[in-house]
């Protein structure tokens, strides 16, 4: 298996607004993603595991861009499934995750049938709350921590 990393970071500058791609972002300690409009609380960032993405589109039989989660962070090679209290570590950063996503109604906009499709097995990601204030990068390291 290949070593696991980060392969896309997406920033909502507005709720409900468009997920704008970035190579790079800052992560910032009990805050978030840095210009996000979700940062705080519990929920500072998400993430959703790539190989999850692509078990529902194949379920579909669909080809949607996983920027329509509208997660934070796409993360291969790292099962995010039953990970609440661990801690994953991306590049310099640490994010203890909280919780699973669950998938809003605008999953449907984007693919009749894709919110019910994400439920079973943390298939809309996780969130977690950033312990580490770090630059983070595309093709940065991701690991569990414990």
């Amino acid at each position: 298996m290949p070593d696991a990393s980060l392969a896309a970071i997406w920033i909502k500058t507005s709720h409900g607004g468009p997920m704008d791609p970035v190579t790079e972002t800052r992560l910032i300690a009990g805050r978030g993603v840095d210009g996000s409009a979700d940062a705080n609380g519990k929920r500072q960032v998400t993430l959703l595991a790539r190989e999850a993405w692509d078990r529902v589109m194949a379920q579909l039989g669909a080809d949607v861009d996983p920027a329509a989660r509208r997660a934070n962070l796409l993360v291969t090679g790292v099962e995010l499934a039953g990970t609440t209290g661990r801690t994953l570590r991306v590049g310099p950063c640490r994010i203890r995750i909280q919780g699973e996503t669950a998938p809003c109604g605008l999953m449907d906009k984007a693919l009749p049938g894709l919110r019910e499709a994400l439920l079973p097995d943390w298939g809309a990601g996780a969130y977690g709350e950033v312990l580490d204030d770090g630059d983070i990068s595309i093709g940065e390291q991701v690991a569990w921590e414990d």
